[in-house]
């Protein structure tokens, strides 16, 4: 018996024998217009970037994407940063040729045909002028780049462009980060009204693993606000067969991008010739009337580079030689038009020597030219065109979405995250026992409850294990599901599932109302999320530059850190991923925080909030801590944590040496056992704690040398639980370097057992830091006695 697809919510559709025209003649018309347009602009771009970008792509998908933003979406082409806007992410952040090439053909048709509705503002608008900075650093200088004020269009996606929410490009991480931004808009509006999110992407792009999970995620929590238009050309950089096909196996993967999507319970629409606009219109049409509440993926049977004169995989990442004659052939425009265009072969030349950029920019901006004069004398099609745009802006105002009764308040989060004001319910007294996992769900639940849900929870199958399930604890149980329980914060993300968590989060965080917050073990989210976490603070970084709007967060929790994780294995116990993230990002993107108190979780987080990273990332350890009695002991407040480094005990007289501490694990070893020890033998020390670098680094410099002066770096001796190079920046001579003790000090991997053993075999244990410690101070010869 031949296996079958078990019961689905999905639909399955196949357009094969479908022969609707719902496009009139004269439409028709309009749209072979606007292709041949488009086809132009893609060839000129990659010619005179020079030679840069990815072709076969953009062309195979432009069909499909002029019928979105022609015909599908509802959006307001006069304010790309609408929140109730349809929106359009390419997942396939190589088409950004493709992208730049259709939003700059759009620009002009406004402005030909509906100027009225033009943005305000030229940063709101890609110009045809902003084409001549594909690929283009800001620092570029040629002469047309600096008079017409273009803008650097980068080589992927992120949110510099208009309506473009999200930094994409990484495989598979434009895919989790679009279904975030899809979940977003849905707790946002209900998923009843919510804006449409329509990806693009091939199906080279859906062979990652994170994308399987990011798919069974969106089937699973049935948003069915979310439509995947998958270009699905069979050709990637190294294949012309990527998936299997009827009877053909794939190089790659055994599945067509039509049998992945219903296997994770999506509706399927599969149109066979993804360059007829009738089938295409028809199949986006069916697509978002669909009313079962499943995601959709339309499924455009395409050729890479179809009518560029050369296709496949060949077309991917490259094109015609610079001014060659293949290139004039593959301007899909009259010859009267291709006659117009500059023959720049001495400026080829001297542009492949590196010696006239401006020469061929004149030529670049020549042949956009030419294609604005052919388009300004198609006045039957761009009229029809334009007010197409404006019906969009209409279609968009009757639908009056709004933001549903009871929606969070991220505003709330940033009032009530407060240093020093830490909430009595969060108090905990000397003596009690408790995670600091534990402590950070809690914290992050008490912004959450009185936020209305601002913090959407996941976890790679360790809700409980890494106590993040403390954070959905007020809401309704069970995972989160867009019509059966929308009141749920908890995210089912496709199981273990470090990576595509990360961009779901990221993508969730992006919208402005919600935080993501992920968690599992910090030896694989660290690395696993560093990804997506660098993607969403580019976005974060871009959108900020374009709009001034401020970076909305996402949190990473590297929970079971470090050596008390020791049951576990080297495998898990692992004390680099701080190094992963760490001081690793531009100043004020990444947020890292080293706990060692419990007490210390509330202000740390509250501190790191205000200062609104990308992302932040709390490293926590697995076993219940007992709150030590701070101000018996003579140790400073925990809300001293707040400023990242703090003096933790301050030398009562002359002091014999500074120690500076960085992880949960050493610090108890250090305050419970070496110190008093230590006091026994009249070592009087100054003691610092490195709760956040990226917190302290936050602080004006006359506040650092205040907390920590440079005269302390230089005569310190640190001991981590995290890797030697952290500790670089607070130990500064070789002496102290070469003293500083750390995991992999006896240069191995320490093995398994209870989180004290495997401390102890580090050499990290109490006893062991007494008498490295009494080795630094030189006073050896005190315990020799």
């Amino acid at each position: 018996m031949t296996p079958k697809f078990g019961p689905r919510r999905g639909t399955w559709l196949d357009l094969t024998d479908d022969r609707s025209q719902p496009l009139e003649a004269n439409e028709l018309r309009a749209f072979e217009t606007l292709d041949s347009a488009y086809r132009a602009l893609c060839a000129i771009l990659y010619n005179y970037a020079p030679t840069s970008g990815h072709p076969g792509g953009s062309i195979s998908s432009g069909r499909f994407v002029s019928s979105l933003l022609f015909d599908t979406m509802s959006y307001d082409v006069s304010f790309p940063d609408r929140d109730d806007a349809d929106v359009i992410s390419y997942a396939a952040g190589h088409k950004a040729l493709g992208l730049y090439a259709i939003w700059a053909l759009r620009n002009e048709i406004v402005r030909i045909g509906a100027p009225a509705f033009l943005p305000a503002a030229a940063i709101d608008q890609l110009r045809l002028e902003d084409l001549l900075g594909f690929r283009r650093n800001p620092t570029n200088d040629t002469p047309l780049f600096r008079i017409f004020g273009s803008k650097p269009l980068d080589g992927h996606p992120t949110p510099a462009t208009p309506f473009i929410r999200l930094s994409t490009g990484a495989s598979g991480v434009g895919i989790g980060s679009s279904f975030g931004l899809a979940l977003a808009l849905a707790d946002w509006y209900g998923a009843a009204g919510a804006p449409r999110v329509h990806v693009v992407e091939g199906e080279g792009g859906l062979t990652p693993g994170r994308v399987a999970e990011a798919l069974a995620f969106a089937g699973t929590a049935s948003l069915g606000n979310l439509i995947v238009h998958v270009d699905w050309n069979q050709s990637s950089i190294d294949s012309d067969r990527v998936t299997r096909e009827s009877n053909t196996p794939g190089d790659y993967v055994q599945w067509d991008p039509l049998e992945l999507f219903y296997l994770h319970d999506w509706n399927v629409i599969y149109v066979p010739d993804g360059m007829d606009f009738q089938r295409v219109v028809t199949a986006q049409r069916q697509a978002v009337t669909q009313s079962n509440g499943q995601p959709t993926a339309i499924v455009y049977r395409t050729t890479k580079g179809w009518g560029y004169g050369i296709e496949g995989r060949a077309s991917h990442g490259a094109g015609h030689k610079l001014c060659a004659a293949g290139f004039y052939d593959a301007i899909p425009l009259p010859e009267r038009v291709r006659a117009e265009l500059p023959r720049c072969d001495a400026a080829a030349t001297l542009c492949a020597q590196g010696t006239n950029a401006a020469m061929v920019e004149r030529c670049y901006w020549d042949a956009l030219t030419a294609v604005r004069r052919w388009l300004e004398n198609e006045t039957d099609a761009v009229s029809l065109l334009a007010a197409r745009i404006v019906h969009a802006r209409q279609t968009l105002a009757d639908l009056d979405r709004a933001p549903r009764s009871g929606a969070p308040s991220i505003d709330d989060v940033y009032t009530l995250a407060q240093v020093g004001t830490q909430p009595p319910e969060l108090d905990l007294r000397p003596g009690t026992e408790v995670t600091l996992r534990g402590q950070l769900g809690k914290a992050i639940g008490y912004l959450n409850r009185f936020s209305g849900g601002s913090f959407f929870i996941a976890a790679a199958d360790l809700l409980g294990s890494t106590s993040i399930n403390e954070a959905g604890k007020e809401f309704a149980p069970g995972y989160y599901h867009a019509a059966k329980n929308p009141d749920s914060r908890l995210l089912s993300v496709g199981g273990i599932c470090e990576d595509a968590m990360s961009a779901v989060l990221a993508g969730a965080s992006s919208g402005g109302w919600h935080i993501g917050v992920g968690a599992s073990y910090g030896a694989f989210l660290a690395p696993l999320g560093h990804i997506a976490s660098r993607l969403h603070a580019i976005g974060n970084q871009a959108r900020h530059e374009r709009t001034g709007r401020l970076p909305r967060p996402m949190i990473l929790v590297c929970a079971h850190a470090g050596l008390k994780t020791g049951e576990d294995g080297p495998t898990h116990a692992d004390p680099q991923p701080l190094q992963l993230l760490q001081e690793n990002f531009p100043p004020g993107a990444v947020i890292t925080l080293t706990p060692w108190d419990p007490n210390e979780i509330w202000h740390l987080l509250a501190a790191a909030l205000a200062k609104r990273p990308s992302m932040i990332a709390p490293f926590v350890t697995r076993p219940a801590e007992k709150i030590i009695d701070r101000q018996a002991l003579g140790l400073a407040p925990a809300v001293d944590a707040a400023q990242g480094m703090y003096r933790l005990r301050k030398a009562r007289g002359a002091s014999d040496g500074t120690i500076v501490l960085q992880e949960s694990g050493v610090a108890y070893a250090f305050i419970t056992e070496a110190l008093p020890k230590l006091e026994n033998e009249g070592i009087d020390l100054d003691v610092f704690y490195v709760a956040s670098a990226e917190l302290f680094d936050a602080l004006t410099v006359e506040e650092r040398e205040r907390i920590f002066p440079e005269r302390f770096a230089i005569e310190a001796m640190g001991i981590t639980g995290f890797t030697l190079p952290t500790m670089y920046r607070w130990i500064r001579s070789d002496r102290g370097r070469a003293m500083t003790m750390h995991p992999y000090m006896h240069g191995h991997y320490p093995g398994s057992g209870p989180g004290r053993a495997v401390i102890a075999e580090a050499g990290l244990s109490g006893e062991a830091q007494f008498h490295r410690i009494m080795q630094f101070v030189g006073a050896t010869e005190r315990v020799a006695r």
